[in-house]
């Protein structure tokens, strides 16, 4: 009953005005197919515990395997000694560097990192696996781990991103760059030198780690020359590529479900140590494995959001048009990758200026390979491009959204291409209007409640369009059901359901009737679920099966086209057919099986919204809390207004803990993270986030990124929301914050 009351009263009147038309008018939503509030399907079998993750899987004579980690950050292994862990009831194996085989090379990506965990006796992060533990229980693993002995060499000479220098990330080992790595557009210096007015600041956001609800996991499973897995992840053919490389087996061979992700953010992307480590071992001891990282291995073995340092500077005329942008990022990567975070990403094609210049850097630590993490690039590196803008705003006495309206963008400024669609004007004027920007004073420190300064602040967000050539199949049942057929995973977001939704509108079948099938390379192949790339993508090519399905039905009722949904059920039981299957696609310009921004399209591609938040600052406490945030954003079709709002309020909330709580602090005289667990790292709880998070999307319908009209909306609502809670405390209290989080002493009187 409390499920039934939530889903009838709650969600409606929260969704009546969330997608709007260009005037800011509520749309009607339609009842069925694209566009319909559905609630996911898969909602039941989740609260009741039917969904079952990799970490519930346990075929008979499974053994568990715990990883013994290095506890220095750079030196190299001298000795293991697994005598005592071998003595210890339930403990079979003890694995090293001597027992494992000869080893292929996998490109980065779909791996993680090139280096390959226990390839040889250099440490060169800690955390890095050197050893693994195989026991009948965890507890027996867990045990036997604790009692391996390590001898190592410890190399004290650490050097950690405070104290190298930035470096151009190499040529030979760019497998992360999707960008150029310099831009230069325009005379930047001339346009620098004309300007009346300019800002050039510094601006830090911190390394932070994913904490997903459900932390890695593993099982592997050989089945004479076929390797079976069920694992978390976001990318089950990324795994299936990467093996085949690393173990120099056919593709084919190698079998990967994962039916539910229990959360990913970024961190279950790639190919992890473990995921290559729980088929060695099942190797080695001829029995299933199962090899869990736990909390713990969430910081040290899946990546995290490296630390990105910005230099923005900004030169415009007096009446606010910008003449330059330049973007300097530095990012720290570990020693034997440059992963780059192109926190210059937004500013590349966020405004109009007349020259633009992007440089791209990396500083080499003894840590191990960052990974994308939620609004990868635009999200760390639109912190420092909003703030500046913000500033750039008051040192022109102007209103901060008047400024960006000044430098509205109609072309890609690097590309020189058309938007596919952009519809951000009207999400600046909604949000404008939901918020009450116009009541707001110019200045700051003008408005208080009691003892508390109250400010208003705004920041645009962008995010590059991500796709991925994918392929899906459907089938018509002689019930009168269909099946939809796609290896993509569901990670939480409602991809299930919307992709339901995608199919009962191409066919005009109720929704009740579609069962959908995913998270396996036995299924049609996909990208990986990131870089918010899978609905417009897997759904562009379940649209084109269905499509498909319908000329099949056609040519077998012998017409031009397909008869009354309602016949389906009898024409196939009539020609005695079970199964009528279809296959369909989503290609991409060129062949290509990747595209980023449109960079294979006639077209630049990009999500964008306007972030408007309201902050109350206590000086005396040195306390700041959001008391209301709107969001409204120009995305491209909107397939399903529930999951798209709670995936912006998701968002927002993300936003919130970057500004204002998270970091991952390491001590740089050990290379290691002061906590690996969520007793010290802080995260937003209820208390923290406010009712009345106001999330709307511009009614808007992109065929040239999809064939089904819709953008990414995944990271968006992540993007910009840090510059406008900072930018809101400076409203509020005139105090301009450059780094993240927000910390007491900058918040005191």
């Amino acid at each position: 009953m409390a499920d039934s009351r939530v889903a009838s009263h709650v969600l409606p009147q929260a969704l009546d005005n969330i997608i709007v038309n260009d005037a800011g008018e509520p749309i009607s939503l339609n009842e069925s197919g694209i566009g319909a509030p559905q609630t996911r399907q898969d909602g039941r079998e989740k609260i009741t515990g039917q969904a079952l993750y990799a970490g519930e899987k346990a075929p008979s004579g499974t053994l568990h395997a715990v990883m013994v980690t290095s506890p220095i950050a750079k030196g190299r292994v001298t000795g293991i000694d697994g005598s005592r862990a071998l003595a210890t009831k339930g403990v079979l194996w003890v694995i090293t560097l001597q027992d494992m085989p000869a080893l292929g090379q996998s490109p980065v990506p779909p791996m993680s990192q090139s280096f390959l965990p226990m390839s040889d006796d250099s440490i060169r992060y800690e955390g890095q696996p050197l050893a693994l533990v195989l026991a009948e229980t965890l507890e027996q693993a867990e045990q036997g781990a604790a009692l391996v002995d390590l001898t190592l060499q410890h190399d004290a000479a650490l050097q950690m991103f405070d104290n190298t220098q930035g470096t151009m990330p190499r040529k030979e080992n760019n497998g992360y760059a999707f960008a150029a790595i310099d831009l230069d557009e325009g005379d930047v210096d001339a346009a620098m030198n004309d300007a009346t007015v300019d800002i050039d600041d510094i601006y830090v956001a911190p390394t932070r780690h994913h904490n997903m609800m459900e932390p890695s996991v593993t099982l592997a499973q050989w089945r004479g020359d076929e390797l079976h897995m069920h694992d978390a992840t976001q990318w089950t053919f990324g795994i299936r590529y990467a093996l085949s490389g690393i173990l120099q087996m056919a593709p084919e061979k190698i079998h990967v479900r994962c039916p539910f992700t229990g959360g990913g953010f970024g961190a279950k992307g790639y190919v992890w140590p473990h995921q290559l480590l729980a088929p060695l071992a099942a190797k080695i001891s001829g029995r299933p494995v199962k090899l869990a990282i736990g909390r713990e291995g969430c910081y040290t073995d899946s990546g995290y959001q490296p630390i990105v340092r910005s230099r923005l500077q900004l030169a415009a005329d007096a009446q606010g048009k910008l003449a330059a942008i330049v973007h300097e990022t530095e990012n720290v990567s570990s020693m034997f990758d440059d992963y780059i975070e192109f926190g210059s990403a937004g500013s590349r094609s966020m405004y109009a200026a007349k020259a633009l210049r992007t440089r791209s850097r990396i500083r080499d630590a003894d840590v191990g390979t960052p990974t994308a993490m939620r609004a990868p690039h635009e999200g760390p590196g639109m912190f420092a491009t909003e703030s500046a803008m913000d500033e750039l705003a008051y040192r022109l006495k102007m209103d901060p959204l008047e400024l960006r309206l000044a430098n509205y963008a109609d072309t890609d400024l690097h590309s020189g291409k058309p938007f596919s669609s952009k519809k951000l004007r009207e999400a600046y004027a909604e949000g404008a209007r939901r918020i009450g920007w116009e009541s707001r004073a110019s200045e700051p420190r003008v408005r208080r409640e009691g003892s508390k300064l109250i400010g208003l602040g705004m920041a645009s967000a962008i995010m590059s369009t991500f796709r991925f050539a994918s392929s899906a199949r459907v089938a018509l049942n002689a019930d009168g059901t269909l099946d939809v057929e796609v290896g993509s995973q569901e990670i939480g977001t409602g991809t299930r359901t919307v992709f339901a939704q995608v199919a009962a509108e191409r066919l005009g079948m109720p929704i009740e009737r579609i069962r959908v099938s995913l998270g396996s390379t036995r299924l049609p192949e996909t990208g990986g679920t990131f870089g918010s790339s899978s609905t417009l993508s897997v759904g562009s090519a379940i649209a084109d099966a269905a499509d498909a399905l319908k000329k099949r039905i056609a040519s077998l009722a012998g017409s031009e086209s397909a008869p009354n949904p309602g016949q389906w059920s009898a024409l196939l039981q009539e020609r005695g057919i079970e199964r009528l299957h279809a296959q369909g696609g989503f290609q991409l310009p060129g062949g290509v099986p990747f595209d980023a921004q449109g960079g294979e399209s006639d077209y630049s591609m990009h999500t964008y919204g306007a972030t408007f938040v309201e902050m109350e600052v206590d000086e005396a406490l040195g306390l700041a809390r959001m008391r209301r945030a709107v969001g409204c954003y120009s995305a491209g079709r909107i397939l399903n207004p529930i999951t798209a709002r709670s995936q912006m309020i998701g968002g927002i909330i993300w936003g919130y803990g970057r500004a204002m709580l998270e970091v991952s602090a390491m001590d740089d005289r050990y290379g290691r993270y002061l906590s690996k667990n969520l007793s010290g790292v802080h995260l937003p709880v209820n208390a923290d986030i406010p009712r009345n998070i106001d999330v709307s999307f511009i009614e808007e319908d992109d065929r040239e990124a999809s064939a089904i009209g819709a953008r990414g909306i995944g990271e968006l609502g992540e993007v910009g929301v840090a510059a406008a809670i900072t930018n809101a405390i400076y409203h509020a209290t005139g105090k301009r914050i450059r780094e993240l989080p927000v910390h007491f002493e900058d918040l005191l009187g």
